[in-house]
């Protein structure tokens, strides 16, 4: 026994780190994914998701996949963000990511400054809030780079069902382009109707876009 009551042979504490992305589009659901990391497999420029290209992102998320000790993923549709908040949705996403995970974490690091509930996960884990954590904290990185590349894949393929918005671009975010394209064609059922401006339009998407 070491000097903190611990067997020597005890099993370490699975940490997951969790991230989000999409919460500031119009249009599309939130995505979170969960990741614990194995501690003899280092992977190299992890980072804030944000921060990085595009082509780093996609390098990096199969070495996260192939290389962690287990990963989960999570989303909420736009119908489920209208209804609970984004905030909800965004906790709901993350909940179902942990609840992905292979095996389930002692520990769980969130990015942002409040944690979901962990009410009927199915295990108990103690809860850290990381305020920047996607930047500081390697599993929340990994988690931040695999919910990013998982959502804006969706939203490429989601921009052969819904065209003329231009989400495979935009990826659903307010751009000048997709403000247009939306008061132009009306929203689709990928459309978050509790957002402004999609909110302030009444007539319904075309049949060629729904």
């Amino acid at each position: 026994m070491n000097e903190r009551g611990l067997s020597p042979y005890s099993a370490p504490l699975l940490i997951a780190g969790v991230d989000e992305a999409g919460r500031g589009p119009l249009a599309g659901p939130v995505f979170a994914a969960a990741v614990i990391l194995d501690p003899e497999r280092p992977i190299a420029g992890l980072a804030d998701s944000k921060k990085l290209s595009a082509a780093s992102r996609e390098m990096l998320a199969p070495v996260i996949r192939e290389r962690c000790r287990a990963w989960g993923m999570g989303l909420a549709d736009a119908e489920e963000i209208d209804a609970l908040n984004i905030l909800g949705a965004t906790w709901l996403a993350m909940r179902r990511a942990l609840l992905a995970l292979a095996v389930p974490p002692g520990h769980v690091r969130v990015d942002g400054n409040r944690c979901p509930s962990g009410v009927a996960l199915g295990f108990s884990c103690t809860w850290q809030a990381e305020v920047g954590g996607d930047a500081r904290v390697a599993e929340i990185s990994a988690a931040s780079i695999l919910a990013k590349t998982a959502r804006d894949a969706w939203m490429c393929r989601a921009a052969q069902v819904y065209p003329g918005y231009g989400f495979d671009r935009h990826k659903g975010y307010p751009t000048p382009s997709h403000v247009q394209a939306l008061a132009r064609l009306g929203p689709c059922r990928l459309h978050r109707r509790s957002f402004a401006p999609v909110k302030s339009l009444d007539h319904p998407a075309s049949p060629a876009t729904d």
